[in-house]
């Protein structure tokens, strides 16, 4: 009897499994590498800015079993805000789509673009490129793949065009970005520049890396649209279809778009522009015309509440079922809460280790002594390694401006050189990073599996790398 071939496909980790493997990689490190620390402007300080050159080796604390249980654990306890913000946007988004407001919205806009779908695509992804590269909008997207995606499933692309539009769109326009102020205006702050120093650079980048993302984002589009066996995600087409536009979706049936739905999507709009005008730093951006408010997660928590309520009031919903509905759109996003609080773990372990400013330090020794374009390389490839480790922009800002900036003196380039390398290498590893808690959950939200999203994402990521390198290198050797 002939022998059945049997064929073996990896399949592609958990994402759990991936972080926890990570964790678990990172504990192993700590019995290697040692422990060390800088002295600090204020060891108090919610945010550590540490004093360049005083790095020193302190006693190691090597991680163990029990410290890879905990960590994903203190983790989620750290990251309680950005969980109960993306509960309460579950709720909202969830008693929002109930009023039929969306689904009307979604109906008038196909019927409005029909054999126009394409044009989409461009509009979008340059409008969140705009929004990453003026004032770094990442979480504050988390709203839009529940609402935009099913867009563009019921234009015939997939799910993997809407995340692109979204995430890589402004990721592509935060890592250029001119005015961000959780990772330009900190850096530069910590630097000693001027937000203004480097942004020629910064706007050749741009425009290279927006109409990049466009191009890729469509070529990918038309293709599947062409031929939707080709999709990465074709093997689950009809289930991504009932999650986003449920059973029997026709956009010649829904709803009519009354003016009791307009007026919610009225509400829906304001509190996204009421989230973006609390978040920025208008002081910063020489804007005095209203204060800054400082707000973050809590308070950004509460405008989606408050706007729940809003909606439920004008679409008079009665309390029992506003509680039944608002509680099974929190419930739809708890897989998205739990990993973003279990990614956080890696950076809990490496604290506990304390093994994080031994890493710095191994990254300013590495380019104390290069010429300014290796420098410029270097940098953007340390970057990525520290951004790996520390995904937070305003976090490893904080961390290693002090420290890495005042090498650009000794390269003989400005500093601006150093911020634009952070910034850019920040931004991308934000796309492909596990220890990224924010993408992990935009991929739970959006049914898209780690391998899927890094097959689809990596040739672009690659061609983005290497022109960034190229273009810090060509600025180091014109300019200075």
């Amino acid at each position: 009897m002939e022998k059945e071939k049997r064929k073996f496909k990896l399949k592609t980790p958990n994402s759990y499994v991936i972080i926890m493997a990570i964790i678990a990689i990172v504990a192993v490190l700590s019995w290697i590498i040692p422990g060390g620390a800088y002295d600090y402007v204020d060891p108090n300080a919610d945010k550590l800015e540490p004093i360049a050159g005083t790095f020193h080796t302190i006693a190691s604390h090597p991680q163990g079993l029990w410290s890879v249980i905990m960590a994903p654990i203190t983790g989620f306890m750290d990251s309680v805000d950005i969980i109960l913000y993306c509960l309460v946007i579950g709720g909202y988004i969830a008693l929002v789509m109930k009023t039929g407001a969306l689904d009307a919205a979604i109906g008038t806009t196909m019927k409005r673009l029909e054999g126009k779908e394409i044009m989409l695509i461009p509009t979008l992804m340059l409008i969140f490129s705009v929004a990453g590269a003026a004032f770094g909008i990442e979480e504050e997207t988390l709203p839009f793949f529940p609402v935009l995606i099913p867009i563009f499933i019921a234009a015939g692309y997939d799910s993997l065009v809407g995340l692109s539009v979204i995430k890589i769109g402004a990721a592509l326009g935060v890592m250029a970005s001119i005015a961000n102020p959780f990772a330009v205006a900190i850096a530069s702050k910590f630097a000693g520049i001027s937000m203004a120093d480097g942004i020629g650079i910064r706007i050749i980048l741009l425009c290279i890396y927006i109409p990049t993302g466009i191009i890729f984002t469509m070529h990918y589009a038309k293709k599947i649209q062409k031929d939707p066996t080709k999709s990465l995600v074709y093997a689950q087409a009809e289930e991504n279809k009932k999650f986003f536009l449920g059973n029997g979706f026709d956009k010649n049936d829904l709803p009519e778009f009354t003016l009791k739905r307009k007026l919610i999507l009225i509400v829906f709009g304001l509190s996204f522009l009421i989230m973006i005008w609390g978040v920025l730093s208008w002081e910063d951006l020489g804007v005095t015309i209203w204060p800054t408010m400082g707000w973050w997660f809590p308070e950004l928590t509460a405008v989606f509440l408050v706007a729940s309520i809003i909606v439920a009031i004008i679409d008079r919903i009665k309390v029992d079922a506003f509680m039944d509905i608002f509680i099974k759109g929190a419930a739809d996003l708890l897989s998205v809460a739990i990993i973003i609080g279990v990614a956080r773990g890696v950076s809990v372990i490496m604290s506990d280790a304390s093994i994080t400013d031994t890493l710095l330090h191994y990254c300013e020794t590495a380019v104390s002594s290069m010429s300014s374009g290796l420098f410029a390389g270097m940098n953007y490839l340390i970057f990525l390694v520290l951004s790996f480790f520390i995904p937070s922009s305003s976090g490893l800002a904080t961390l290693s401006m002090s420290i890495m900036s005042p090498l650009a003196d000794f390269a003989g380039v400005g500093r601006e050189i150093v911020i634009i390398a952070y910034q850019s290498a920040n931004a991308m590893i934000s796309l492909i990073a596990p220890t990224c808690g924010l993408l992990m959950g935009v991929l739970a939200m959006t049914k898209t599996s780690f391998g899927t999203w890094v097959r689809f994402v990596w040739k672009l990521l690659v061609f983005i790398a290497t022109v960034t390198v190229l273009v810090l290198v060509l600025a180091c050797m014109i300019l200075y």
